[in-house]
């Protein structure tokens, strides 16, 4: 994707983290694998922070383009 997506890899990106975290979170409560879980809480604050980028970069280039329209 080029520098022009404004956020929607990141957004993107994060979804899927938070997915697999999701997964490894309950897989890891079903076999009682606390390792697991714990990375699955890792990948889902991973995802949550992917996604708040995407945000921002949104957020920042719906501003620039309202500049420049001035």
């Amino acid at each position: 994707m080029d520098h022009k997506d404004h956020g929607t890899e990141d957004k993107l990106k994060g979804v899927g983290n938070k997915i697999k975290g999701s997964m490894k979170d309950v897989a890891g409560d079903v076999m009682n694998d606390s390792k697991m879980q714990v990375e699955g809480k890792l990948d889902k604050a991973k995802g949550e922070a992917q996604q708040k980028i995407g945000e921002a970069k949104d957020h920042f280039s719906d501003t620039e383009a309202r500049r420049d329209r001035l």
